[in-house]
């Protein structure tokens, strides 16, 4: 039986763009493990103990990342042949081209350039599906697997918050998978990163 791995994502983290570009690259390479692409937003993260969740709020109270996850999330769920794509895209537009995620047009501009309709995708965004998608999946990573930021690989009932220094890099993914189920392992971490 094939592995089953969940990864989170949220557009403006680039620790999550070096992993999910991994996993991608991965199953290009014809891996036979079951990956699957889950929102997680940071926005929400962040609001304060006994305030309205980020779905929970108008637009324009939702934050930097919300509605480019709504976009990925159209897309996955809605386009899911270009989802590797337009994922791509929406990383790439903040992280190497240094445009901000809050800008619909900055969306628009990625997902065309994934060979998307901008309007059907961004119809789809706002439909009020993707947003309670993301609060399905957002608060289930949360309960279940006590996640707290991206990118965070979930299989069994075990998860992982791992950092990539280096983007894409495919060695780098199949090594952390080998220790993703090591339940006896809490943390590992370097006090500093030689470079």
């Amino acid at each position: 039986m094939a592995r089953s791995i969940g990864v989170t994502f949220d557009y403006r983290c680039p620790f999550a763009y070096n992993g999910n570009l991994a996993v991608i690259k991965l199953i290009q390479a014809g891996s036979d493990i079951d990956f699957r692409f889950v929102p997680f937003s940071l926005d929400q993260v962040h609001v304060p103990e006994g305030e309205a969740s980020v779905w929970d709020r108008e637009p324009e109270e939702w934050g930097s990342g919300v509605l480019s996850l709504l976009y990925g999330i159209a897309v996955r769920d809605t386009f899911p042949d270009q989802f590797f794509d337009a994922h791509i895209a929406l990383f790439a537009a903040r992280h190497e081209h240094g445009k901000q995620l809050q800008d619909e047009d900055v969306l628009r501009e990625a997902i065309a350039s994934a060979g998307l309709d901008p309007d059907a995708v961004a119809e789809e965004a706002k439909s009020g599906r993707p947003l309670k998608t993301l609060a399905t999946e957002h608060t289930e990573c949360v309960d279940q697997y006590g996640v707290f930021g991206v990118p965070t690989y979930l299989e069994d009932g075990q998860a992982a918050f791992v950092r990539f220094m280096d983007r894409g890099n495919v060695d780098d993914l199949e090594r952390m998978l080998g220790f993703l189920t090591w339940s006896s392992l809490n943390e590992f971490k370097r006090p500093r990163i030689p470079r």
